[in-house]
C-alpha cells in the first residue's frame, strides 16, 4: 500500500501543473457561462460586448504568467496595425501562446484569432470559451474572412504533431504544410514569426515511441500526456513582419517566414534576402536564444537573469 501511494503521489506531482492548467481552463469556461446567463448576453462572442469578460480572463492568465514563468513579451511593435498571420513554434502545451494572447489584449485591447486542431473542438464543455477567445478550425475561407475583417490570425504549422514529437532539440515538424503561406498571399497580408524561449523546458512529452507515433498518425488524437510545469523563464519574441510580395511563391514565403526575424536583421535587410535552407534558418534563430539541447536548470536560472529586460 505504501509503495502504491508513493507511486501515485509521484505521478500526481509529475502531472499536477498540466492538470491545474486544464482545471483553470474549464473554470474559465464556467465563469463565462455564468457571465452570459446573468447578463443575458446574446451578442456575437467576438463582439465588444464580451470585452469585459475577456479582460478578466486575460488579467488572470497574465498574473499566472508573471508569477509562474516570469513571462516577458518582446517585439509587440512588430505586429501590424491591420491584419496579418502570426506563425509560431508549438510547445508540448501552448501555454506560452495563451500568455501572449492575454498580454496582447491587455496591452493593445486586440484579439488575435487562433487556428486550432480539430480535436480541440471535440473536447466537451469548452465551446463558449473557444468562441469568446476566437479559436477556430481554420479553413481557408474562415481565415480569409477573419483577415478581411482586420484581425490577426495565428497558426502553428507543426500543430499537434510538433507538440507531441518535437523535443528539447526544438525541431520543427511542419512537413509539407504551406496553407498559411497561400492564405497570406491570397489575403495580401504579412506573416509575423514568433517563438517562445524555454517552452520545451517548462513542459515536455514522453520520449517518442513508434507505437505512440503510429497511434497519432492513425487517429490524429494526442494520447501522450504532457508533464512538467516547472517555473522556468518564458520569453516570447515577435519578429519583424514579412511583407506581402505579389511576385513571391508559396514555397518562398514559407522559407522566409521561418527565417525572417527582428533577431536576424543582418540577414533580413531589403526584401527577403535569404540563402539558407528552411530548417537551417529556423534552427539558427532558435540557437540564438535557446540552449540546445534544452536545459531545465539553465531555464530555471534565467528567472534571475535581467539582461533581456
Amino acid at each position: 500500500v505504501v509503495i502504491i501511494l508513493l507511486t501515485m503521489s509521484a505521478i500526481l506531482v509529475f502531472f499536477i501543473v498540466p492538470l491545474t492548467i486544464l482545471f483553470f481552463i474549464y473554470l474559465t469556461n464556467i465563469l463565462l457561462l455564468i457571465y452570459q446567463r446573468n447578463g443575458e448576453v446574446k451578442a456575437d462572442p467576438l463582439s465588444d460586448v464580451w470585452d469585459s469578460a475577456r479582460k478578466t480572463i486575460a488579467s488572470f492568465w497574465d498574473i499566472y504568467a508573471r508569477i509562474w514563468h516570469g513571462y516577458e513579451l518582446h517585439g509587440v511593435e512588430n505586429l501590424p496595425e491591420g491584419p496579418g498571420i502570426l506563425v509560431y513554434y508549438h510547445g508540448a502545451i501552448p501555454i506560452d501562446y495563451l500568455y501572449f494572447l492575454s498580454r496582447l489584449f491587455l496591452w493593445k485591447k486586440r484579439l488575435c484569432l487562433s487556428v486550432a486542431d480539430h480535436f480541440v473542438f471535440r473536447l466537451p464543455g469548452l465551446k463558449l470559451l473557444l468562441e469568446v477567445t476566437g479559436v477556430m478550425p481554420g479553413t481557408r475561407e474562415e481565415c480569409l474572412i477573419a483577415l478581411k475583417n482586420g484581425h490577426l490570425v495565428s497558426i502553428s504549422p507543426g500543430g499537434v504533431r510538433e507538440a507531441l514529437f518535437s523535443d528539447e532539440s526544438y525541431q520543427l515538424m511542419w512537413g509539407n504544410r504551406k496553407g498559411f503561406a497561400q492564405v497570406a498571399l491570397d489575403a495580401k497580408v504579412p506573416i509575423i514569426p514568433m517563438y517562445t524561449q524555454n517552452v520545451r523546458e517548462g513542459y515536455r512529452m514522453l520520449k517518442e515511441r513508434r507505437f505512440f507515433r503510429q497511434l497519432y498518425e492513425s487517429t490524429r488524437l494526442p494520447f501522450t500526456p504532457p508533464y512538467g510545469g516547472l517555473p522556468v523563464k518564458f520569453r516570447t519574441y515577435i519578429g519583424e513582419p514579412i511583407p506581402y510580395d505579389p511576385n513571391i511563391t508559396t514555397e518562398e514565403l514559407v522559407e522566409k517566414s521561418l527565417f525572417c526575424s527582428s533577431l536576424h536583421k543582418q540577414v533580413c535587410k531589403g526584401n527577403f534576402l535569404f540563402s539558407f535552407q528552411t530548417k537551417t534558418a529556423i534552427q539558427t534563430l532558435i540557437n540564438k536564444h535557446q540552449t540546445i539541447p534544452g536545459s531545465i536548470w539553465k531555464a530555471l536560472l534565467e528567472r534571475f537573469d535581467k539582461r533581456c529586460k
